[in-house]
């Protein structure tokens, strides 16, 4: 067990922001941690197979891998998550009698997840402070019997992380909706279920519609709303591959981030010794929520030029043959008022007109965002507008151009094509009945959200969890502990501990699972799993490392024996056979899924295979009309009241989700502590406060409710005016439970109106 201290924010050090990435200091922060904890052999072992043709997948982000891979095809964040998986530090048996529920409480992400990995189940039972040890049997049962006491299957709901495997999430998915249910809420729905919401509607696909090789072949990439150097910091690399191609990059973030200001690639020697790469030619600062108005603005600008230079501008053939909606968004964007949009963005005419006219002179366009988009009220119609931007110009459908939301976990977006979701459409719903024999009920089940408020009711009273740390994950953490609390059993599926391990229900379940670095051993021997990354292309994964436990199972043999456990009697559906073989998994979802056809073979190929994709391949759009759709979308924006400002919540840099690998986040300049509160200096004074004095920071909402986080250091910070930013998990007490945004129901997370006071 690890002997780490929890972190002591007393000792927090501030420093000036990093203004470039990576480099030499990247290689250090990525092997030093993987050689102190994993020894020297176990390092290279893993870190030699990450993201290689016969390797494993990251467990982090879903970046995708290009058609040339380097020996060490890592970045320093993906090198941090396979040392934290991939430790032989276990967590002992005495551990448990040592550790009170309440003691778990009291202990921040960081130690727990420092404390090792679980290689155990153990159980709290209902009324006991302690978890203890149970057997793999018994566990099963347990579940088993409490399910199927439940007055109604949908008084259970199951939850699946972005880790999980394309036959993990499948035979999940097929255990709950043979057992009766859709409540199926997963990590999608609080990142990228507005972009999935708005592609939908407009292009037909919920997903990238470019490919890797595209980034090459752009003439002007826009990225909005990521931090590429912290999340997904392999994008670095294509975008320096851009930029030499002869690309130009814009970057629109209220926070100036280090790797979009330079990039020192450490596999280049310009990297190492040399000044490194400009990334971003110009930087919009933008106001939080600003971006749709940003959108508007610069697709009124090309409808202005195409009037005045008719027959130039727009792309009419691919207009007229594949889009309809065109007259109406030009009637609507010609009321545009400049005033509105200069308010809601915080920019300057002339920034607007430069990025018009940049995208104006470039023939292909790739737009690419993330959660800085995603978790806003009007994202849905924010992504609407981006669409509407790339068709007006033919930038979807053609090599070096298109719509590229970037995924944050790694294989949430298979687990979504794997049917993880509580919306499935009755064609995959009549796929299902016809390949198994049942008929899956056909109510839409709960979301994530939708799960925290039917817990807080007493309307779910078993809550299962496929991996992730939803408690921490979600938005309200209050509300959503006391909700987790009333159930009658939590189980969670996990490598590692976390906060959901502490906020149990009633009686809860810990199964410890293989992880991804780890080689997976069955009856028909070892197997492989596959994953689907952000532009759906599908490979495989095997980890190369020995378990750290004789006593692990796969997560593939968890969701087989639970559904064993629970449903033996009343399926004919061979659990116990997809277990000793995932090939037998890959054919059935080669029945059931389109564009798997011949899964097995086509998934032992060298590259894997890419998934159909109609806007991209064929320009063909799955919508009603058969065609993409430019829509019509109110322009509304924050007023911030004076005095207040408005919050969003991000990651650090050595962080990955709820993760948090150490208490840093060197390129904001924070060493040993994380409860901090970014602010413009001229807001700093503006509000009569001093850089560095302690603050209770309260949300605003219209429930009234007095949400405070309390004691976080202010750091004067360059952000955009009226904008501030603190940690997430932290800062998630801020965001109420019911601020979600329009359609995708998505937690409001980047744009939360607070009020600064000064600490007690």
């Amino acid at each position: 067990m690890s002997s780490v201290d929890d972190i002591n924010e007393d000792a927090i050090e501030i420093s000036r922001p990093k203004t470039w990435a990576a480099g030499v200091p990247g290689v250090t922060h990525a092997m030093g941690p993987a050689f102190r904890q994993m020894g020297v052999p176990r390092s290279l072992r893993a870190l030699t197979a990450m993201n290689q043709r016969d390797g494993f997948d990251c467990m982090s982000c879903a970046w995708p891998d290009p058609a040339l891979r380097k020996t060490f095809e890592f970045c320093e964040n993906g090198a941090k998550a396979v040392t934290w998986e991939a430790t032989p530090v276990t967590v002992p048996t005495t551990f448990w009698a040592e550790n009170p529920i309440s003691e778990l409480l009291t202990k921040s992400e960081y130690w727990l997840g420092m404390q090792g990995r679980l290689v155990e189940p153990v159980y709290k039972p209902a009324g006991a402070e302690h978890y203890r040890p149970i057997s793999w049997d018994d566990a099963f049962t347990l579940v088993g019997d409490t399910l199927r006491e439940l007055d109604s299957p949908d008084q259970a709901a199951f939850y699946t992380s972005g880790r999980t495997s394309n036959e993990a999430a499948f035979l999940y998915q097929l255990f709950v909706r043979a057992f009766g249910t859709n409540n199926l809420p997963d990590c999608s729905n609080m990142c990228h279920e507005s972009t999935s919401y708005a592609m939908a509607e407009t292009v037909g696909i919920g997903k990238s519609t470019i490919t890797y090789a595209d980034f090459a072949r752009a003439d002007l990439i826009i990225i909005m709303g990521q931090n590429p150097g912290s999340n997904h910091p392999r994008m670095l690399t294509a975008l320096e591959e851009a930029k030499q191609a002869g690309a130009s990059v814009v970057a629109i973030n209220p926070l100036p981030e280090a790797g979009l200001l330079r990039y020192k690639n450490p596999q280049t020697v310009q990297g190492v010794i040399g000044s490194g790469t400009v990334i971003a030619d110009q930087h919009l600062q933008i106001r939080l929520g600003g971006d749709m108005a940003l959108m508007q603005a610069i697709s009124k600008r090309v409808l202005d030029a195409e009037a005045a230079r008719p027959g130039t501008v727009l792309d009419h053939d691919f207009l007229r043959t594949h889009c309809v909606g065109l007259d109406e968004l030009r009637a609507h964007l010609a009321q545009l008022d400049d005033a509105v949009v200069a308010t809601a963005t915080g920019l300057a005419e002339s920034e607007i007109d430069e990025l018009a006219d940049r995208y104006l002179r470039a023939d292909k366009v790739i737009i690419t965002w993330a959660m800085g988009i995603t978790q806003h009220k009007k994202a849905v119609p924010t992504i609407k507008e981006i669409i509407n931007l790339l068709l007006l110009r033919g930038n979807i459908g053609k090599p070096g151009a298109g719509a590229s939301p970037i995924r944050g976990h790694s294989n949430v977006q298979g687990d979504r094509t794997m049917g993880i979701w509580e919306r499935m459409p009755p064609v995959f719903l009549d796929a299902l009945e016809r390949e198994f024999g049942f008929n899956p009920p056909r109510v839409d089940g709960l979301d994530s959200v939708g799960a925290i408020r039917a817990m807080r009711d007493g309307l779910v009273k078993v809550w299962i969890a496929l991996g992730g740390n939803l408690v921490a994950a979600i938005s309200d953490t209050a509300v959503a502990e006391a909700a987790i609390s009333k159930t009658a059993l939590s189980v969670q599926i996990s490598t590692k501990l976390n906060r959901s391990h502490a906020v149990v229900g009633d009686a809860a379940l810990i199964l410890p699972t293989l992880g991804r670095t780890e080689i997976d051993r069955q009856v028909t021997g070892p197997q492989f799993v596959s994953v689907e990354d952000t532009v759906c292309a599908v490979h495989s994964s095997a980890g190369p490392l020995e378990p750290v436990s004789d006593r692990l199972l796969s997560e593939v043999a968890i969701v087989s024996r639970l559904a064993r456990a629970t449903l033996d009697a009343t399926t004919s559906i061979d659990w116990a056979g997809f277990e000793n073989d995932y090939d037998l998994i890959r054919d059935h979802i080669a029945h059931v899924l389109p564009g798997f056809a011949d899964f097995n073979r086509r998934i032992r190929q060298q590259e894997g295979f890419s998934l159909p994709n109609g806007p991209r391949d064929l320009r063909t759009f799955s919508t009603p009309s058969g065609k993409a759709l430019l829509t019509v979308n109110e322009l509304e924006h924050l007023v911030r009241p004076p005095g207040r400002l408005l919050l969003q919540t991000l990651r650090s840099h050595d962080q990955f989700n709820t993760t948090i690998y150490s208490p840093n986040d060197r390129y904001r300049g924070i060493k040993n502590g994380r409860q901090v509160i970014f602010v413009n200096p001229e807001d700093v004074e503006e509000l009569g406060l001093v850089s560095g004095m302690l603050v209770d920071v309260h949300s605003e909402f219209s429930d009234d409710v007095d949400r405070v986080l309390r004691r976080l250091r202010v750091v004067a910070y360059p952000s955009a005016r009226g904008c501030a930013a603190a940690y997430f998990p932290e800062a998630n007490v801020l965001v109420p439970l019911d601020s979600t945004a329009e359609g995708s129901n998505t937690p409001v997370s980047k744009a939360v109106l607070v009020r600064l006071e000064p600490s007690r």
